[in-house]
Parts: structure tokens; C-alpha cells; sequence
């Protein structure tokens, strides 16, 4: 091992030792089809007169919001609403949005959408209690630490996780980097997972944000910071996504399918808030900062490859989640479990249409991207093989079409 590789590993076992320090109540939640109707009771009795809804064009077109605005108008609550986050949220997304807040008094946020509303309002909310500090100054981890305005997740789409994490992943257009803001603060204080939301999702979003959801369940399984409650959410999100993403993408109007890829999602971004994603994740999101390719598309085609990249340092943590995805056959070995595992995801996209290349990407571009995926990743993902730069340099060049 390398004096880097082995200052990573050092890194990461004393930030694992650090965030046992950290508040990791998950978000209260509010369940069941239909259960957006409840949430302007629950911010009436918070004392709130005054919110700031942030969304996007698609579903204010969809008026798959009027139910909240009517149940805000009953209780007396008043609103703002912007709509213009752009599917990778970007810096001037999150000044406007911290603009209409603090012009209009709002008190708290509700952030109603996929993961990229949801992003834009955490990180709207950061500069709103951190008014001198630039959202670029906020990269990274713990460099809030200020208690957000009182904020409700509303997800449309079964994926993100965004609802449950301590994550606001923000484009900065000028420099076409896409990154994260990590901070206990971002975690939103209630989830509303109403299955209702997303019967109307087109079917490729429906595979292409589930793969998502399995992308941060495997990630942080076979990392090095489990604990026993990410293990257990990252499994049980893995048997669920097995055993209902298809049906969601066959058939988006089976409730109980998408009520089922709602609580994976929540259950898979619990998991990787706390035991963190990997290198699929940190090409990922440099792929869709370079060439605007949606994360879960970008997350959904990767996975494989990286997965093939781990090799034997994976086999065993990926032989479990092949046994609860019902992929693993008695008597195969943790590399044949794993390989039937990698490779049961290669079929999954095949059957949804998911591509297996990418065809954006230009050879000229490929060292810049490895360099940010790296920074990115290293010290603090913990993955199971730590990626070199031409290793990440070779996974990438596999994705070209």
C-alpha cells in the first residue's frame, strides 16, 4: 500500500471514529398513499405561517403540487413557490431561491420534487443561516454547522434518498464541477413519502433513479464504514429494489410496488448518509457535471463497471446482497455469488432500457474528469480498492460507446 492509499485509510478510520459524535436522527416521516394531504396540518402546528416550496417546471405542469397548495391555503398557511431548479441544481438556482426566501420572510422550506430540488432548497437553506459564506466555501464536509430553517421532503421520484441525507450535490456552471455539501444540518427534519407522487413517472425515470437508490445501497455496503443499522438498510433496500423496481417500470400504477421502491430509496439514502457512496458516485457526478448526464442514468450505467473494478475486495459483502436480492444459488462460492450479483444488474438495465455506454464522452476530457472523480473521492469515500488515476482513467474509457 502506498504512503497515500495508507493516509486514506487513515482518514477514514478517524472520521469514522468522529461521526459517532454527530446527530443521526433519521427524518420523521409521513407515510402511505396520499399522505402529502397531511403535511400543512403537521406545519400549522410548527407554528409556520410563511413557506418557501421549491420545485421544478415538469411538476408544476403535472399539477402534481395542488394538493399541498390546496391543504396550505385550508390551514392558513401562505407560500412562495420557485420553480426553476434545473435538473443538476446549480449555484444561481440556489441564490435565487435564498433571494425569494429572505424577501419574502419565509420560515421554513418544503422541498418537493427528485433529488434536485431537494438539493437546491438544503443548499438555500445553508445560505440563509450562513449569508457570508459562498455555497463553493460550503464543499465538502462540516462546513455548515448551523441549524437549517425548519425543512419537509416531499420526494416525487423513488431514488435520491435525498430525503434522508445529510447531502446537497450543487453544478457549478462556471467551472462545470458537480459536488457535494455534507453536514448533519442539510438532513430535513420530516419525509412525506406518498406513493401517489410518483404513479405518473415516465418509466425511464422510474429505472433510472431506482437504479440510483441501488447504486447508494451497494456503495455503502461493501464500504469500510458500516454500522449495523446501515448494513440492515442497505439490505433490506436491496431485497425491495430486487423485488419491485421492475414492476414500478412495468407498471407505474401498482401502488404497493411504488410505495415499496419510496421506502427503498429512504431506507438505501439512510444507509449512505452515514457509511458514505464510492467511486461510482465520484464519476458520476463529474460525468454529469461535464456533459449534464442525469445522475441516476450516469449511476445506473457505472455500477457494473466499478463493481468489475473491486474485484475479490468486494466478493464478500457483494455475495450477501446477492443472497437478499435472491440472485445467489446455494452452493456457489462469495465470487460467484458476487459475479451472478454484477451481472443480474447488467440484465436489470438491459430489461429497463438503460444503456450500457455512454456516449458523450470525449478521450480529451477523460484525464480531467479521472483528476475531479479522485478529488472527490479521496480521503474520505471508503471504498473497498482505492482507484489510482489511470485506473480511473480505464474504468471511464470502458463506458465510451
Amino acid at each position: 500500500m502506498s504512503i497515500k492509499h495508507m493516509y486514506y485509510r487513515l482518514y477514514q478510520g478517524a472520521f469514522r471514529i468522529a461521526v459517532k459524535f454527530l446527530d443521526w436522527t433519521p427524518p420523521q416521516t409521513i407515510t402511505g398513499a396520499g399522505s402529502v394531504k397531511k403535511l400543512p396540518v403537521v406545519i400549522k402546528e410548527k407554528g409556520l405561517n410563511k413557506m418557501m416550496i421549491v420545485t421544478d417546471k415538469g411538476l408544476m405542469s403535472l399539477n402534481l403540487l395542488d394538493g399541498l397548495f390546496d391543504g396550505l391555503k385550508k390551514e392558513g398557511v401562505d407560500y412562495v413557490v420557485y420553480d426553476k431548479t434545473q435538473p443538476n441544481p446549480s449555484i444561481d438556482n440556489i441564490e435565487e431561491v435564498r433571494k425569494l426566501y429572505l424577501d419574502n420572510k419565509c420560515q421554513g422550506f418544503i422541498a418537493f420534487g427528485g433529488g434536485s430540488p431537494m438539493d437546491c432548497a438544503k443548499a438555500a437553506g445553508a445560505r440563509v443561516v450562513r449569508p457570508n459564506k459562498p455555497v463553493q466555501k460550503m464543499r465538502g464536509q462540516l462546513k455548515i454547522l448551523k441549524k437549517l430553517p425548519p425543512f419537509f421532503a416531499v420526494p416525487t421520484t423513488a431514488g435520491t434518498g435525498s430525503e434522508a441525507t445529510l447531502a446537497a450535490v450543487v453544478t457549478d456552471t462556471k467551472t462545470h464541477e458537480k459536488y457535494a455539501l455534507n453536514d448533519p444540518n442539510l438532513r430535513p427534519k420530516y419525509a412525506v413519502l406518498d406513493p401517489e407522487l410518483t404513479v405518473g413517472l415516465p418509466p425511464h425515470i422510474t429505472s433510472t433513479t431506482g437504479m440510483d437508490a441501488l447504486t447508494h445501497a451497494v456503495e455503502a455496503y461493501i464500504g469500510h464504514s458500516n454500522t449495523k443499522e446501515t448494513s440492515e438498510k442497505a439490505e433490506q433496500a436491496t431485497k425491495m429494489i430486487f423485488e419491485n423496481l421492475e414492476e414500478a417500470y412495468k407498471d407505474g400504477k401498482n401502488i404497493h410496488a411504488r410505495e415499496q421502491m419510496l421506502l427503498a430509496s429512504y431506507y438505501a439514502g439512510i444507509a449512505f448518509t452515514r457509511a458514505y457512496v464510492g467511486n461510482v458516485h465520484a464519476i458520476a457526478h463529474n460525468l454529469g457535471g461535464f456533459y449534464g448526464i442525469p445522475h441516476g442514468l450516469a449511476n445506473a450505467i457505472i455500477l457494473p463497471y466499478v463493481l468489475d473494478y473491486y474485484g475479490d475486495t468486494a466478493y464478500e459483502r457483494l455475495a450477501r446482497l446477492s443472497e437478499f436480492a435472491g440472485v445467489a444459488k446455494s452452493g456457489q462460492s462469495d465470487e460467484e455469488k458476487a459475479k451472478a450479483f454484477i451481472q443480474e444488474i447488467r440484465d436489470m438495465n438491459a430489461r429497463m432500457n438503460i444503456p450500457d455506454k455512454i456516449d458523450k464522452i470525449q478521450e480529451s476530457d477523460i484525464p480531467t474528469i479521472a483528476q475531479r472523480a479522485l478529488k472527490e473521492a479521496n480521503p474520505l469515500y471508503p471504498v473497498p480498492k482505492i482507484m489510482d488515476l489511470e485506473d480511473c482513467m480505464g474504468v471511464i474509457r470502458q463506458l465510451m460507446a
